[in-house]
């Protein structure tokens, strides 16, 4: 719903919000719905009446006689699955689908309302789910009510306004959503790739230094093939991800990039070098187990398991669990912490905004521009802290005059 600011005539000042309403039945054109108020909140509760007054006149009983929500939800996914819509996307949809269907599937959608929904959410938020999953979940369900509003199923969306409950934020929490909380300092980073270095498993070095000298994706990092890699000029192309139904190894799948476009990346020659030590023995690798493995899988992924098959983000966050334990770092972090801490690096090496974004492949530049505008600001106070640390005797020289002109 779009609301602004607007004058009447006798120059008072009032809001006035817009918002689609049902379809004109016979011509099928839009139809939109513009109310005022004295208040954001008026104007706002106006057109929702109006919108569910004009829909209450479209329902056909007779059409939703006896329908319950999972049977809604079936309409909805079999129009939602065919849309240009990503595999993962799906998947997340699907046990979003799930949750709603254990709280209210055989509910029949005419007795739906704001008020047993809005319970819906707070019994899935009493089980423990977190922020995230609960504004994923309320996503989907008022994705399945519009629908059922612009096919005359309902009058009303039972999800429009509802209150997501959260507990109090923590410190932790308050450190997770500061900007500084969002990226590894050097030191942070330093440890952590040492304790990679001296405790890690297999494949770990060589995950852990690509991710933080990269600045891929894990799922990026996980779908690189040999091919990907040109040794000769220390490239590496990032073309695609990998996905997979509960991360199953022998059901994975390779989708496009998050913002659906390839993008070349130049690394560092010590990278490349130790990718292509890894490349190698992968080659040993499949020459001895693709005879002793039954369905030895030749994908020539780079970061393979020894039957061929590729691993999955979960076995990346599960790896890196790992060698956080053994550290001092306090924070809690995933995987994705390397992409904006590879920002905050090429930020400290002087790289320019457009090259930061073209290189990790962000088409929105909102937490990009955040970390970057947060880096440089240390960075211009460092240099103050600098120039006062080596000139301090100079500046004395201005204390001194201004003392002088003082006592004159």
């Amino acid at each position: 719903m779009y609301c602004k600011k607007v004058k009447t005539k006798s120059g008072q000042v009032r809001w006035e919000c817009i918002e689609d309403g049902p379809a004109n039945p016979i011509t099928g054109k839009r139809n939109q719905i513009k109310r005022r108020g004295r208040t954001k909140s008026e104007a706002k509760q106006k057109v929702e009446n109006e919108i569910a007054k004009q829909n209450l006149t479209r329902v056909d009983p007779k059409q939703v006689k006896g329908m319950t929500f999972d049977q809604l939800v079936d309409k909805w996914f079999e129009m939602y699955r065919v849309t240009k819509v990503k595999k993962n996307t799906i998947e997340t949809r699907v046990e979003q689908i799930q949750t709603l269907n254990k709280k209210m599937a055989k509910m029949p959608i005419d007795k739906l309302t704001h008020l047993f929904y809005q319970g819906v959410m707070n019994d899935i938020f009493s089980e423990g789910a977190s922020k995230n999953t609960l504004l994923g979940t309320q996503n989907c369900a008022n994705m399945i009510f519009k629908f059922a509003l612009k096919h005359n199923f309902m009058a009303e969306n039972p999800a429009a306004g509802i209150i997501i409950p959260e507990n109090p934020k923590t410190i932790e929490d308050l450190q997770k959503d500061s900007i500084g909380g969002k990226y590894w300092e050097r030191d942070e980073l330093n440890e952590f790739l040492d304790t990679v270095l001296e405790c890690g498993l297999e494949l770990d070095k060589e995950r852990f230094f690509t991710l933080a000298f990269s600045g891929i994706r894990v799922g990026e990092l996980n779908a690189l093939m040999k091919s990907d890699l040109d040794f000769d000029n220390n490239l590496i192309r990032i073309t695609k991800t990998m996905s997979g139904q509960n991360e199953n190894m022998r059901e994975y799948e390779l989708g496009t990039t998050k913002n659906e476009s390839a993008r070349i990346i130049e690394m560092e020659q010590s990278i490349m070098d130790m990718l292509r030590e890894l490349v190698r023995q992968n080659d040993e690798h499949k020459m001895k187990y693709r005879t002793l493995i039954d369905d030895y899988h030749d994908g020539d992924f780079v970061f393979a398991r020894k039957n061929g098959y590729p691993y999955f983000r979960g076995d990346v966050n599960y790896r890196m669990k790992r060698i956080l334990k053994k550290t001092n770092i306090k924070r809690h972090a995933t995987s994705h912490i390397f992409r904006h801490t590879h920002v905050s690096m090429l930020t400290e090496s002087g790289v320019d905004l457009p090259t930061i974004m073209e290189r990790v492949g962000h088409n929105d530049p909102k937490t990009t521009l955040e970390i970057y505008t947060h880096v440089t600001k240390k960075m211009r106070e460092k240099a103050s802290e600098k120039i006062r640390g080596n000139f301090d005797d100079l500046l004395q020289k201005i204390s001194f005059q201004n003392k002088n002109v003082t006592l004159m």
